[in-house]
């Protein structure tokens, strides 16, 4: 593994960061006196809203009911259950931050959600994590069986790789060649060396003693690469220059993780009818989690780092650009289910 946090509060931040400060913009004023750029006003909840009935209805659109009925009505009840849709927020967001249009996006946003949608119903099967609650209502495995969840959850991913072959060639050009480079990242992300590992590592470590070393690379991998490629890739159909995919990834790495630590802080905080999942299921089943293995208080500080750290990322692009992303980080940083 590339990086440890077992002495996290007392050394670097385990992730490669840009230690380069960017500039204050600064403005000279009718007194004389240099005064901070105003931020333009970001009303995030309508952003928020406004992305995800444009993804639902893309998604929507991408699996009609059509035969075989049953294997469709099982991909469309976890695909369409609602959701917060971040990874495909994180998509459109980074295209816009780095100049291009959101909606170009759209394609590779959707495919990302398939593939999100896909690791959860194989996640809640009997033989991995076992779970009968998802988002507020039985799990694919309960509503249709075992046997159709794990063939609605293999042709998710497939469609999800179809889907961004589709549109590429139908736009042809310089979008053929965006469209590889998703299909490049979005396969390393899913792989042996991105959440299969992630999930290997943790089936593997049940009932063993765990460090935050192996937690990290557990969760930096099954957690933590679909948001970072739903940015890069964002990023990527935007026109982003490499500079700027890193600095994407970089943040998209620190949300990701952030996102874990949250969920581990909310499973032992929160109860089954606040989240819409079973609560407290790590703690019984004794698995690693950073507020057993750093404690609560200190669980919660490494979130706050690791929100830093995204923000500090956003800092190299413009404000207004960036305002989307930024607030999506404090989101995730701060909410309740």
């Amino acid at each position: 593994m590339a990086s440890s946090i077992a002495n996290l509060m007392n050394s670097p931040f385990p992730f490669k960061t840009h230690r380069q400060k960017r500039p204050r913009i600064v403005a000279q004023s009718q007194s004389g006196l240099l005064e901070e750029t105003r931020k333009p006003e970001f009303h995030f909840d309508d952003y928020l809203a406004s992305k995800a009935v444009m993804v639902n209805e893309a998604l929507d659109a991408a699996i009609p009911l059509r035969h075989p009925a049953r294997i469709h009505e099982s991909m469309r009840y976890s695909l369409l259950a609602g959701g917060k849709r971040v990874r495909p927020i994180l998509s459109i967001a980074s295209c816009e931050l780095v100049g291009g249009d959101g909606a170009l996006a759209l394609p590779v946003a959707c495919a990302v959600e398939m593939v999100h949608t896909m690791s959860l119903i194989h996640d809640d099967l009997p033989c991995m994590d076992d779970d009968d609650l998802r988002r507020g209502r039985p799990t694919n495995h309960v509503a249709f069986g075992e046997a159709t969840a794990v063939l609605a959850g293999d042709a998710l991913l497939a469609l999800a790789f179809q889907h961004v072959a589709d549109h590429a060639l139908r736009g042809g050009g310089a979008w053929t060649e965006r469209a590889m480079r998703a299909v490049a990242e979005l396969g390393a992300a899913v792989g042996s060396e991105g959440l299969v590992a992630g999930q290997i590592v943790d089936l593997e470590s049940e009932g063993q003693e765990v460090g935050l070393d192996a937690l990290e690379y557990i969760h930096v991998n099954k957690t933590s690469k679909l948001l970072e490629v739903a940015a890069v890739c964002g990023a990527l159909y935007g026109g982003a220059r490499a500079e700027e995919v890193e600095r994407v990834r970089e943040y998209a790495r620190c949300v990701g993780l952030l996102f874990q630590v949250v969920d581990d802080i909310l499973d032992v905080t929160r109860t089954s009818e606040e989240l819409g999942k079973t609560a407290g299921k790590d703690l019984a089943s004794d698995k690693a989690t950073y507020p057993k293995l750093m404690g609560l208080e200190r669980a919660r500080g490494f979130a706050g780092e690791l929100l830093a750290r995204a923000e500090g990322e956003l800092r190299w692009f413009d404000a207004r650009r960036s305002a989307p992303l930024l607030h999506l980080a404090r989101y995730i940083a701060h909410r309740q289910n």
